[in-house]
């Protein structure tokens, strides 16, 4: 490496596809320098066209092709790549990329962090001792652990069992440019039986799978326009994604006679288009970190219904820029959405606290700001291998 190389991070994930982890990634590589730092991802299995938003040309792909299951081949695989890129730092992300911490020590890699994003989805409450376990055993592997949430930062400390000044809790961040409020989106909003402004769209993004529970939102959906017939009239649903719920929701809103008022809009690629015409976000998961679409919806001036899981207690203040509610409990969730959909004031009100919060405290300049401090700080450690200069006091403030 030459003095004038930025030093590489090997980013380590399971899968480049479309996620919260994954925009959150493609978000700091695009953001941080480039004459700071150079970048490689190093994807278990593969990578899919969400690669073309990395607006860098230098960042390398790497595809393992990982089969399920456990494989000593991956460690083998993971060396090699370590000792071809020779990174000063390997960046792995959530436990399926834990292991790749072992290889990064047996390739020397100088400099090991690993990132929890959230719960794994057959351990939704973090209660697996086997999950822990893992954890612990390679945490003497890992120089520098980042938690996305308090509710993660705690379970790394007390129940994985590592000190606390080796963990730095980094929320994510959203592009407060790129979403913001918009009082034109919705009579541009692409299902037009929705247009009416004066129906109260309640709408949510999201993978269809039981751990983020939209059929808990559908449910809640049908027994709000029952319970609530001041409402029922107005009241509109909008289910942004894919996956194998799909049928399941379906089901259950023709059942509650419902299909005319719900556009179950499949994957899209214009949620930035989207949130701001929204009168409700409502995200009805089992499990969370911290949601990029809590923020997203946030940022564009949007009120937020969202279970009381993980982070979503760090990010929607109760009666000032939303409310929580219990998971799995349809009931809860109808009234708060009623509750919302009555009093168009206080829908405005909480819109404007939660742009304001988002702004203020989730920015994405202070997340990439403080991914930046804590990469400096371990190469700062190794000083033969901080070959570019540390960012100033003033590059790592946020304007």
């Amino acid at each position: 490496m030459s003095a004038r190389t930025p030093p590489l991070i090997a980013h380590v994930i399971h899968r480049l596809a479309v996620g919260g982890l994954e925009n959150g990634l493609v978000n700091l590589i695009n953001r941080l320098p480039a004459e700071r730092f150079r970048h490689a991802i190093v994807c278990m299995t593969d990578a899919t066209d969400f690669a073309r938003r990395i607006a860098r040309p230098d960042v390398r792909i790497v595809e393992l092709h990982k089969t399920p299951g456990h494989s000593l081949a991956i460690q083998r695989q993971f060396i090699d790549v370590f000792r071809e890129l020779q990174p000063a730092i390997v960046h792995s992300r959530n436990l399926g990329a834990l292991e790749a911490q072992l290889a990064a020590a047996l390739a020397r890699v100088p400099i090991r962090i690993h990132g929890e994003h959230g719960w794994d989805v057959s351990d939704p409450d973090g209660t697996s001792w086997r999950y822990a376990l893992l954890r612990r055993l390679h945490a003497p592997l890992v120089h520098r652990f980042i938690a996305l949430s308090g509710h993660i930062e705690r379970y790394l400390h007390e129940r994985v069992g590592i000190r606390s000044d080796r963990i730095d809790r980094i929320c994510n961040g959203v592009d407060c440019d790129r979403f913001r409020p918009d009082v034109a989106s919705r009579a541009r909003f692409p299902h037009e039986p929705f247009r009416d402004p004066n129906l109260v769209v309640v709408g949510t993004v999201g993978r269809l799978e039981p751990i983020k529970d939209q059929l808990n939102l559908a449910q809640a959906f049908v027994l709000a326009r029952q319970r609530h017939p001041e409402v029922a009239q107005q009241l509109r649903l909008a289910i942004v994604g894919s996956g194998s719920l799909r049928s399941d929701i379906e089901q259950v809103i023709a059942g509650g006679r419902a299909a005319a008022m719900t556009w179950l809009a499949g994957e899209r690629g214009d949620v930035a288009d989207l949130l701001p015409a929204f009168d409700i976000f409502a995200l009805p998961s089992r499990a969370e970190g911290i949601s990029n679409t809590i923020l997203e919806a946030m940022a564009c001036g949007v009120p937020v219904v969202a279970t009381d899981v993980g982070g979503n207690a760090e990010l929607v203040a109760v009666a000032q820029s939303g409310d929580l509610v219990p998971p799995r409990n349809p009931a809860a969730l109808a009234d708060s959405i009623a509750r919302l959909a009555r009093d168009k004031a206080l829908r405005m009100r909480m819109g404007a606290a939660a742009r304001a919060s988002a702004v203020t405290q989730f920015s994405l300049d202070e997340m990439v700001r403080r991914y930046a401090l804590v990469y400096d700080g371990e190469l700062k450690r190794r000083p033969d291998l901080a070959v570019a200069p540390a960012m100033t006091a003033q590059e790592a403030t946020v304007e």
